[in-house]
């Protein structure tokens, strides 16, 4: 018989809040109406959905026609390095080399600068400084990396970006800050003002909200080219009926994953701590990736040197513990990830490292459990 599961991947995905699912449950039977038909309970649920997005506004400090319901981050960030990136033939995007690859893959398509980060992975600033010049148009930073858990200096990029325009020879080309903040939503402060970001995106999927549901936030005044052409909801970027039992379901999630997130952080703080200390103790050679001092609570990322990641990944699984080698959108991906490559890893390390997770329902007896079974495979 198998052990109970110990769910150390909540980078990739979370269970869904029994209060958000609560919170869908009506739009799915009674008030299944259309919020974009003209009768009287059409518009009651138009009040709703636009309660929803006001209450996304509400975390990040922006007013509510700022706020793109969407499919999740990876439309969000295809919808913002498009949207933009297609008005302007000639210009350029920067990103950091250990972006999620909804922003890589899109990014790529066009004049695509990528700056370094550091060992720890925290962005290079001096050469974000560097790639950025007069044609560049956007600049996408990830607010915390999802493989090691990295927190990226975003307000520091902001500061950068901010000389630049001051610099600019020509005022006809915009230069736009976007930031992907899909594994930072349960653990950091969303305020785009404070950050400086003209876009962020959101994922419903990660906060304990629906899967395919998320936000993209459009500072006032940007225009943005629209990926589908339709009925012109979502302010004419984001055509079609609206996702409203998602939409409010991840309005929810967002509430309550900002609303506790300091509460949250400590708890996940000590289990993080205590997770490293054992393996530091039980596992020689052991090595830990990303930044200590700038991390996520929730995240903790290890290479093996000698070991392959898919044998011990199937072996914990095997022993009832799930746990991951990286980024679950590449997990069928056969190269080594580009996160580690970037901060300097080898390929024989790359394949070596395995990423731990924890969430609301990791204990302690969870940390114990997950050090075990990993010691007694080196």
């Amino acid at each position: 018989m198998k052990s109970p599961i110990t769910y150390l991947d909540y980078a990739a995905a979370t269970p869904i809040d029994d209060s958000v699912l609560d919170a869908m449950q009506p739009y799915f039977s009674n008030a299944f109406y259309n919020p974009s038909a003209t009768y009287l309970r059409a518009s009651e649920v138009r009040k709703d959905l636009e309660a929803a997005r006001a209450k996304v506004a509400y975390w990040l400090g922006a007013r509510p026609s700022e706020i793109i319901f969407t499919a999740g981050a990876t439309e969000a960030n295809n919808i913002a390095i498009h949207g933009i990136m297609r008005q302007y033939p000639i210009g350029n995007i920067v990103i950091s080399g250990i972006e999620h690859e909804s922003v890589l893959v899109p990014a790529r398509r066009y004049e695509c600068r990528e700056a370094k980060v550091g060992p720890d992975g925290r962005l290079d600033l001096g050469d974000l400084e560097r790639l950025i010049d007069d044609n560049t148009v956007l600049v996408s930073v990830m607010y915390a990396n999802n493989e090691i858990g990295t927190i990226e200096p975003i307000r520091e990029a902001y500061k950068v970006i901010s000389e630049k325009r001051k610099d600019r020879k020509s005022s006809s080309v915009p230069l736009f800050f976007h930031t992907d903040a899909t594994q930072g939503a349960n653990y950091m402060d969303l305020h785009v003002a404070r950050l400086g970001v003209d876009l962020m995106s959101l994922n419903g999927g990660k906060i304990y909200g629906p899967k395919q549901t998320g936000a993209l936030y459009v500072k006032g005044g940007i225009t943005l080219q629209p990926l589908i052409d339709g009925g012109g909801q979502e302010r004419g970027i984001r055509s079609g009926t609206e996702n409203v039992a998602g939409d409010i379901g991840f309005a929810k999630a967002l509430d309550l994953v900002q609303s506790s997130r300091h509460d949250e952080i400590n708890r996940l703080s000590e289990l993080q701590k205590k997770f490293l200390d054992l393996v530091e103790k039980s596992i020689p050679n052991v090595e830990i990736n990303g930044s200590l001092k700038h991390r996520l609570p929730n995240n903790v990322h290890l290479t093996l040197p000698g070991f392959d990641n898919e044998r011990l990944l199937m072996e914990l699984d095997e022993a009832g513990v799930i746990a991951a080698a990286g980024s679950a959108c590449s997990a069928s991906n056969i190269e080594p990830s580009h996160v580690l490559k970037a901060i300097g890893k080898s390929d024989a390390e790359a394949r070596a490292s395995l990423r731990f997770t924890f969430g609301r329902f990791t204990t302690e007896n969870d940390i114990d459990k997950a050090v075990f079974e990993l010691d007694k495979l080196k």
